[in-house]
């Protein structure tokens, strides 16, 4: 069970980057361009305000606050919010407004990322759950600017 969780921290955020980038390249060479310009300033502005967050906010991990030794290694740096969380939790939201059958799978994988950095004792539940707030938001206002300002759906 710990090897499971422990891949899941460690590597699984890679599979849903994969996911969405095949999506991508599966679509008409027209929609690329539609897709990009959506998707890039999206996880740039849920990165900008991931890190505004850290700055703001301060939360030991757990294996520091708890004294204990995590299951995988980490600097005893702040955990809010969980980074690898932030980046699956945004794509799954980009997936999510570009096909909802995709998007479930993606929040399948960004739900099995949170829970596997919490159980490694890398995170709290609260860095987790700031950093799926941080994505949904991020990539909701970059959403409905794209929508105000081309007046055209991203999918």
């Amino acid at each position: 069970m710990n090897l499971f969780f422990i891949l899941a921290a460690k590597y699984l955020y890679l599979v849903p980057v994969a996911i969405l980038g095949v999506y991508f390249l599966l679509q008409e060479r027209g929609a690329w361009k539609r897709m990009a310009f959506f998707a890039i300033p999206a996880g740039l502005f849920a990165l900008a305000l991931g890190t505004l967050a850290n700055h703001l906010y301060f939360d030991p991990r757990p294996f520091v606050a708890l004294h204990f030794t995590p299951l995988v290694p980490h600097a005893p740096d702040n955990g809010f919010p969980s980074d690898h969380t932030l980046l699956v939790s945004a794509v799954a939201m980009i997936g999510t407004l570009w096909n909802r059958r995709l998007g479930i799978v993606l929040w399948a994988l960004a739900l099995l990322v949170a829970i596997g950095r919490v159980y490694v004792g890398l995170h709290h539940v609260l860095d987790v759950a700031g950093s799926v707030v941080i994505s949904f938001v991020a990539v909701l206002l970059t959403y409905a600017a794209y929508t105000y300002l081309w007046h055209k759906e991203i999918a």
